[in-house]
């Protein structure tokens, strides 16, 4: 195919699987395997799952095609594709964003990630260690999220078809052969009934609004709108690739990876700690699951494993967040992508040393507050959670659906669905630009002013 002068050396997908892989493994993070769960759990079980689905489909998927439409369209990084289709600087700064909130999600995330190759070790030669004492543990955490910003660069360094669509393509199918495993063990395990039951049949007199704006944050988070992956994973896509067939394929993988998460955490739960509150927040994976395996025949194996699970889900989700920025300044600084991605790297290791002290009792990091409208944020990692990787990312994808839906002709873009997608006509088209025009914002405006605290305690849906 035929690509414009300026767009030569940026690199471009080597097949459909593998940009499917690639964006799939972007989408499919920690959010799906550590964050789905514990929000499942303190959202009332089934009726968090049906809620999710259904956010997934009807915002998740239109707001997907949005933004992948708009990357191959103008062949550029998320400034650069805002730019490149006529947008001001107003709406640039939709691209900007996406930019800043690869770059700090990156700094914390690595953190986590970390701590999951930590956990790997001590799994293995089976050391009971407990989480709150790891955590603060600087000599352990922050050499551990080096080793993970390493790892991301030496991914990225590879390019686009020898590095990021190389490694997807052996990191995706590893993740879901370990998934189902685990899954399959505990399902299978004395007592995983009540926890199936849980985890998979819907109380709807659970359904409130607090459970569908958690629902549809984590659609958002899960499926990877609103970063500028998928503009920038698009931007390298071929005109012959059928976006339609391949966004299908990658909510599908990143929904199947979220429900699996899911069964593998709570029939092992009711079976092993019967009693224990499936609400157990962000720790619930790193506190509750070791215990879980080691009341398991083979237990530190089986840990082991759900660990480089974590750890893949996390590396597949770097390595984009760092492909962001660094296609930016590879686009519009002309820089190298061997100096872009160092530069970029070891700026994130440096952010992600406040994020690893905020765990650590009386740090000047844990104690520093800051309120967000009227809603307080205690600790570093918090507040950088709470600004880039919740809140911009809501302004983001709001910003990029009213750009496609109403500052520009939302046809052109409809019109590039279609390249390649010949069932993108129609009903369907007409379902998509209406979504985009007047559901999504509509929602995501009510999301955001949850955020705000506009219906009570922000976040709590009113």
């Amino acid at each position: 195919m035929a690509v414009s002068s300026n767009t030569e050396g940026r690199g471009q997908w080597g097949s459909s699987l593998g940009f499917i892989m690639a964006a799939a493994g972007s989408a499919v993070g920690l959010g799906n395997i550590w964050r789905f769960p514990y929000l499942t759990g303190e959202n009332g079980g089934g009726a968090f799952v049906f809620v999710y689905a259904l956010c997934v489909l009807l915002i998740g998927l239109p707001l997907l095609l949005n933004e992948i439409a708009l990357g191959r369209i103008s062949r550029k990084n998320p400034v650069g594709a805002i730019r490149a289709t006529g947008g001001n600087r107003f709406w640039q700064l939709a691209g900007v964003l996406c930019i800043l909130v690869c770059f700090c999600v990156l700094s914390y995330y690595s953190v986590i990630a970390g701590w999951t190759i930590g956990y790997i070790f001590t799994e293995l030669i089976n050391i009971p260690i407990d989480f709150e004492d790891f955590q603060q543990t600087p000599m352990y955490v922050i050499p551990l999220c080096l080793l993970f910003i390493l790892m991301t660069i030496g991914v990225v360094l590879g390019g686009i078809s020898g590095g990021i669509e190389k490694a997807a393509k052996f990191l995706m199918p590893v993740l879901f052969i370990i998934i189902i495993f685990i899954a399959g063990r505990a399902v299978t395990l004395e007592g995983a009934s009540a926890g199936i039951e849980y985890y998979l049949y819907p109380d709807f007199s659970k359904i409130n609004a607090k459970v569908i704006l958690q629902a549809l944050g984590q659609a958002f988070f899960s499926m990877s709108v609103g970063w500028g992956l998928m503009i920038t994973f698009g931007s390298y896509l071929p005109k012959s690739g059928n976006i339609v067939a391949s966004s299908g394929w990658i909510a599908g993988m990143d929904t199947s990876v979220a429900l699996l998460g899911g069964l593998m955490v709570f029939p092992a739960l009711f079976a092993l700690l019967p009693g224990k509150d499936p609400a157990g927040g962000p720790a619930l994976v790193f506190e509750v699951l070791p215990l879980v395996f080691d009341a398991m025949p083979g237990g530190n194996l089986i840990g082991a494993l759900f660990f480089v699970l974590l750890l893949v889900a996390a590396l597949t989700s770097s390595i984009s967040m760092l492909e962001v920025p660094v296609s930016f300044l590879i686009d519009e600084k002309k820089w190298s992508r061997k100096k872009a991605a160092w530069t970029i790297g070891l700026g994130a290791f440096a952010l992600s040393i406040p994020s690893a002290l905020s765990s650590i009792e009386g740090n000047y990091f844990q104690d520093l507050e800051m309120t967000f409208l009227g809603d307080p944020q205690k600790g570093f990692f918090s507040i950088m959670d709470f600004v880039f990787g919740t809140f911009a990312v809501v302004v983001i994808c709001l910003m990029l659906a009213l750009y496609t839906g109403w500052a520009k002709k939302i046809g052109d873009f409809a019109d590039e669905l279609s390249l390649g997608s010949p069932v993108f006509k129609g009903a369907l088209r007409t379902t998509w630009i209406f979504f985009i025009k007047w559901v999504c914002p509509i929602v995501i405006a009510l999301v955001l002013m949850d955020l705000l605290g506009v219906f009570g305690k922000p976040q709590e849906g009113g």
